[in-house]
């Protein structure tokens, strides 16, 4: 970042929603940055205000059910004191990977005519025949094979590891300099989210774009971020390099985080039950044992 100005420069920003039962402030006074090729996430639980932050940022909360406050510069851009901003950087400076595959993408119109519709939004001059070489080119990027079979698929036809792919793919349509990842592998198996985060690094380590991570996974987190900002109830309550948040957490919110991410554990050989199961021959059905 030095000697660049931030890709994504967040200062105390409020988010208050107006509901059925009064105002909730959602988000209370975050700030962050995001500088060029480099990952920060914003972690918590469910509830957190952390998807609410990504969505304000963008301006896709409902007009009129929201109230934002603060500064939100996008590549120098006020999205917050001039909401037609966000409508010029979206789909162009900055792209959204949103959360879930299964129904972020049309169920009635091919993978192609939605990415080939990402594609010549950003570039309006292409032909369907260009738009349809640049998608293929963008579902190879994202390690899918074959990609030419897929222009005609539909969602339904495909798994969601692979529409998480699609989905990264139309993101990368507008080529952006900043992706906002709101749990994009939280629909996954663990297997598939892996081998989608290492996707997103080496998109990142080609490219430089810049990445706002959105997760209730510290393991996540771990893995992509270079700085972890823990949420709770609209607050940053600890903030700082990924390496020192997860090895040497400071707030007992962050260390309750951490304690509820599983672990293997070992299989204690001196179990009473486990040496019975282990050394008792199998019974036929039915059969009591003695």
């Amino acid at each position: 970042m030095t000697g660049q100005s931030p890709l994504l420069d967040v200062r105390n920003l409020q988010i208050e929603l107006i509901t059925a039962h009064g105002v909730v402030r959602a988000v209370d006074g975050v700030s962050f940055t995001v500088g060029h090729g480099e990952t920060v996430t914003l972690i918590g639980e469910s509830g957190s205000g952390k998807s609410t932050t990504a969505m304000g940022i963008l301006r896709l909360l409902p007009e009129g059910l929201a109230v934002l406050s603060g500064s939100v510069r996008i590549a120098g851009r006020d999205v917050v004191a001039d909401p037609a901003a966000a409508r010029g950087v979206r789909g162009r400076t900055v792209s959204l990977i949103p959360q879930d595959p299964m129904t972020a993408l049309s169920p009635v119109h091919t993978i192609g005519r939605q990415l080939g519709g990402a594609i010549r939004l950003r570039r309006p001059g292409l032909s369907r025949a260009q738009a349809r070489e640049k998608g293929t080119e963008l579902l190879a990027q994202v390690r899918i094979s074959k990609p030419e079979t897929h222009w005609k698929t539909y969602p339904h036809q495909l798994s969601g590891g692979m529409l998480q792919r699609v989905l990264i793919a139309i993101a990368l349509a507008a080529e952006p300099e900043l992706l906002v990842a709101d749990e994009p592998t939280s629909a996954l198996d663990a297997t598939v989210q892996a081998s989608v985060l290492d996707l997103l690094m080496e998109l990142q380590e080609r490219t430089g774009i810049g990445m706002l991570m959105i997760t209730h996974d510290l393991g996540v987190a771990r893995l992509v971020s270079d700085r972890i900002h823990v949420m709770k109830d609209g607050r940053f309550v600890e903030s700082g390099p990924a390496d020192r948040i997860v090895e040497r957490p400071a707030e007992p919110y962050t260390r309750a985080l951490l304690a509820a991410v599983p672990r293997l554990g070992a299989w204690d050989e001196g179990e009473p039950a486990v040496r019975e199961a282990a050394s008792s021959p199998a019974r036929p059905p039915g059969e009591e044992p003695r």
